[in-house]
């Protein structure tokens, strides 16, 4: 990857059109290759090769499950994990490629435009899991085959059940401006989460600049990750989350946890998390095996049960006791946008918090 690639500047020519689902433009049309079924032979010769390198933002708890999950459906083939933020992913590749350095051998990013970067730069590997061939809408896959949703969620508010009733929560992220939630509030930061990069762009455009000026009055406490407010909720560390992961907020409301998702009036931005495999994966065939396996219905159910996200494979099942996604107003994703707009973004959001 060259310099220039290490910037969020670049401007692409992909045009992306996203509402209340993610559609994948392609900037660099080829033919779409056909579906890639998981054969005996490709199974031998992931085993020969031992391991696979995945590079994901997924929580590492549901990551290591995923792996775990692999490795005992494929015994003999090591599943290792490198978790970190999105942006850090992100980084961490540019700066592996800019040196010729081939470690990754499949990613999953929390934010869209990523894919459409590695892409536009030639390093994604056409493939196409079988289930992604027959089951998913083409709104979520590549027409060339270089990347798919491997899961899907959206960035919501969200309230301690203890320090706050029901009937004084927010509903909007207009309520999150009233004087009553001065130094309540945690969010995170777009300069390190995908999601948090994506969901900003999304309310800039939506609520105004002028609305993260008022917020930042509101003496939040500042985090990273988008996993971050929900476990400071969960601790009593603040009353209210204005963004974050509505997974990690199912995943501690079922184990017990005072807290409680809101779905603002506004519309909740829309997140997407890709998979892709990379052209010089050290591990070619071990990367297939596991991208194929991600997208099987068990991996799919897994990542709702274990994980609290959202899944496009239609053969998953909704846990009970959760807002069905059908019922989830969003907001308009465009990843092309993120990408042009993301330098801006975080110099906007460090000028107003003061971070």
């Amino acid at each position: 990857m060259s310099k220039r690639s290490l910037s969020r500047r670049d401007v692409l020519k992909a045009s992306t059109a996203l509402a209340a689902t993610t559609v994948f433009a392609s900037p660099l049309r080829a033919a779409a290759p056909p579906a890639e079924p998981v054969t005996p032979a490709l199974i031998e010769a992931a085993r020969k090769e031992g391991k696979v390198v995945w590079y994901t933002s997924v929580d590492l708890p549901l990551a290591e499950k995923i792996a775990k999950s692999f490795e005992a459906e494929y015994p003999g083939i090591a599943a290792r994990v490198e978790r970190a933020g999105a942006e850090r992913v992100f980084q961490r590749i540019g700066q592996e490629y800019a040196s010729n350095i081939h470690a990754v051998d499949i990613v999953n990013s929390s934010d869209a435009a990523h894919a459409i970067v590695w892409k536009r730069d030639g390093l994604l590997l056409a493939h196409v899991p079988e289930d992604v061939a027959k089951f998913y809408p083409a709104e979520h896959k590549d027409p060339d085959g270089t990347f798919a949703s491997f899961r899907v969620w959206v960035s919501i508010i969200a309230y301690n059940s203890s320090l706050v009733k029901a009937e004084d929560a927010p509903k909007s992220f207009a309520d999150l401006l009233d004087p009553k939630w001065v130094g309540k509030i945690v969010k995170a930061h777009p300069g390190y989460s995908g999601t948090i990069m994506t969901a900003t762009y999304q309310m800039a455009r939506d609520l105004g600049w002028e609305y993260f000026e008022k917020l930042a009055k509101q003496r939040i406490m500042q985090v990273q990750s988008s996993a971050d407010p929900p476990k400071k909720l969960a601790l009593g560390e603040r009353a209210v989350m204005a963004d974050g992961n509505e997974y990690n907020i199912f995943q501690l409301k079922e184990s017990g946890q005072p807290v409680e998702p809101v779905y603002a009036t506004e519309g909740s931005p829309l997140i997407v998390g890709p998979n892709a495999v990379f052209k010089a994966a050290p591990n070619p065939n071990a990367a297939k095996l596991l991208n194929s396996y991600m997208f099987s219905p068990e991996a799919q159910q897994l990542i709702i049960d274990v994980g609290g996200l959202r899944s496009m494979h239609p053969q998953t099942k909704e846990k009970p006791g959760r807002r069905p996604w059908s019922e989830v107003k969003t907001m308009k994703d465009d990843a092309a946008a993120v990408e042009k707009m993301s330098e801006e973004i975080k110099a906007r959001y460090q000028k107003i918090f003061k971070v």
